[in-house]
């Protein structure tokens, strides 16, 4: 008998995985991404001190009110500008680029590329 493979348990460990080989510091903190059905999530995270400098998601006020009549990457490429726009503020500009375990394709590269444009580096 053929069993399914839980495509979230594959994810996972591919995430877990690459993130063997990234940290976040307060100079260049880990910007990682987590993709749902419906929305899209994008966090800097600074490993050394364990918190949270800025996160932005399609759930936030200011990307909701753009929402009307735009597909999901073009959404989660408003989720890269914002999250480039906050990490700008916060003074950063490098970062380290962690996909979640995800392909890097659609969602997950359209928030890259809207954090490129917002002048992050990675």
């Amino acid at each position: 008998m053929i069993k399914m493979m839980n495509k979230n348990a594959v994810r996972k460990a591919r995430h877990y995985r690459s993130r063997r080989h990234l940290a976040g510091t307060s100079a260049r903190p880990r910007l990682n991404i987590y993709r749902s059905l419906n929305n899209i999530y994008a966090q800097l995270i600074d490993d050394e001190a364990g918190c949270t400098l800025a996160a932005a998601s399609t759930l936030d006020a200011s990307i909701k009110a753009q929402l009307g009549g735009k597909t999901k990457t073009q959404a989660a490429r408003l989720v890269g500008e914002l999250i480039g726009k906050r990490a700008k503020e916060k003074g950063v500009t490098g970062i380290v680029f962690d996909r979640g375990g995800y392909l890097y394709t659609g969602r997950v590269a359209a928030v890259a590329e809207g954090a490129r444009e917002a002048g992050l580096n990675f």
